[in-house]
């Protein structure tokens, strides 16, 4: 079992950043980790992941060059760092782990382990 905590969501003015962390704890051994969000009325999409190694690293083009995904494996956090926010990027931004191995970027039905979510709030 994985659980997974999502922090530093928030309310901030467009054009602002915020950083998101997704602490992981459990048996947490070797998996990719992926940023999701749900804007009200829409469905989860997805916003970028990053392999266990971290040499790969993949984004949505909605947040292409504006947000950033890194692991520290030794502290089983992810982050997302999200810049140059738009009132667009409001939602429950969500983390989610998949046991895919050290290399392999995982398929959006393989995720095993969903965080509760953080609110992020971006004024326009």
């Amino acid at each position: 079992q994985v659980q997974l905590v999502e922090s530093g969501g928030g309310l901030v003015q467009a054009g602002g950043s915020l950083r998101l962390s997704c602490a992981a704890s459990g048996r947490t051994f070797r998996y990719a980790m992926g940023w999701f969000r749900q804007a009200p009325g829409k469905e989860r999409e997805f916003v970028a992941v990053i392999n266990w190694s971290g040499g790969s690293i993949y984004y949505a083009d909605s947040v292409k060059g504006r947000f950033t995904i890194s692991r520290d494996n030794a502290k089983n956090t992810v982050y997302l760092q999200m810049n140059s926010l738009k009132s667009e990027d409001t939602a429950v931004y969500f983390c989610a782990a998949a046991a895919v191995g050290p290399t392999r970027i995982p398929r959006g039905s393989e995720y095993d382990y969903w965080g509760q979510g953080t609110q992020v709030t971006v004024s326009s």
